[in-house]
């Protein structure tokens, strides 16, 4: 029998990679990169701030006196809807081909001093009405193959504005990581007959070693297969394949888990905690993808504490992903955070 305290590889469900995972190095010590910790409080309001209500964004373009959120075209878009069609080809050696598509900002709400786990559930709540109204809507562009939500909050992952907002990203192809999702989805489901996730959460409901959340709609686990530290999946218990299936009742039961889980996040380390999430879902356009199964990811970097992070270099980047804490361990840290965010108990 494999003892899981021991150096092992763990199978990715979702996209059939291996994760190398190494539990005694995390009694390693730590002499390496050292984040800062970011003590700002930041104002309600920010008159420098592109995102904040009725300020002038890089394009010149005047923000609405918005009240709950709000979405635009990003100024500096990575895809573009008018991008020509075309092919480069050199000895079959050398390939590329064009992309178009259409990149929209969102900003969570008009306080700029705000963050997910900060908001009410009933603002969360109408962040995810704009991530559904959004989706429909563009997925009405008949071009359009895939759409992507998703958010980076914190400076260390990217995120060039501290206003809390996420993005959507349509294209005209599809994705590497939805490419391997889909496959895995697909062979489960000629195999079985059933969703992989439904067959998934029914068994980390029934071992109740990774669960964090678990509601009515929604569960909440640190994945089997995890990268980072603290990584979570949020996965509806319905096999919906996309968020304009989510009825009210789920979409209220969805804005209630984000809450709690970025408030547990929040909790770990008393710190705005970091992360990359984003939810998958179906390609449109292009057949039904009865296989599919909607989730979100969530990819915090943060590993020993507020100011140390996990870096996928070396041999992450050359091999295999790596890991030293289980993702046993994560789930009870995570689990054992309070619901009730750590500034209120200031």
């Amino acid at each position: 029998m494999l003892d899981l305290n021991q150096p092992h590889l763990r199978t990715n469900l979702l996209n059939g990679e291996k994760v190398l995972v190494s539990p005694h190095r995390n009694n390693r010590p730590w002499q390496g990169q050292v984040e800062d910790i970011s003590t700002e409080q930041r104002p309600a309001y920010d008159d420098a701030c592109y995102l904040c209500p009725t300020n002038t964004r890089a394009d010149g373009s005047t923000n609405p006196d918005y009240k709950d959120s709000f979405v635009f075209v990003n100024d500096f878009s990575a895809l573009l809807s008018d991008t020509p069609s075309g092919e480069y080809n050199e000895e079959n050696l050398l390939k590329a081909e064009s992309e178009k598509g259409l990149c929209k900002v969102i900003a969570f709400s008009p306080r700029h001093d705000l963050t997910l786990p900060e908001m009410t559930e009933d603002e969360i709540k109408k962040v995810v009405d704009v991530w559904q109204s959004e989706f429909i809507e563009l997925s009405k562009i008949e071009w359009i193959k895939y759409i992507q939500i998703f958010e980076n909050k914190g400076s260390i992952m990217g995120c060039s504005n501290p206003h809390p907002h996420g993005q959507i990203w349509a294209q005209h192809t599809l994705p590497t990581e939805i490419e391997k999702e889909t496959t895995q989805f697909k062979k489960h489901y000629t195999t079985r007959g059933t969703s992989l996730l439904s067959d998934y959460w029914q068994l980390e409901e029934k071992q109740q070693k990774r669960v964090i959340i678990n509601n009515d709609h929604f569960i909440v686990v640190v994945p089997f297969w995890a990268s980072w530290p603290y990584e979570t999946l949020l996965i509806s218990k319905a096999q919906h394949q996309n968020i304009a299936q989510f009825s009210e009742e789920e979409k209220i039961d969805l804005a209630k888990t984000i809450k709690e889980l970025t408030t547990k996040y929040d909790n770990i380390f008393n710190t705005s905690f970091p992360y990359s999430a984003g939810m998958h879902q179906a390609p449109v356009n292009n057949g039904d993808y009865e296989e599919w199964h909607w989730h979100m990811h969530f990819y915090p970097p943060l590993l020993r504490s507020a100011s140390v992070k996990k870096f996928m270099v070396g041999y992450e980047m050359l091999a295999t992903p790596q890991r030293d804490i289980t993702p046993e361990f994560a789930a009870d840290v995570i689990k054992r955070q309070s619901n009730i965010h750590y500034k209120t108990t200031k």
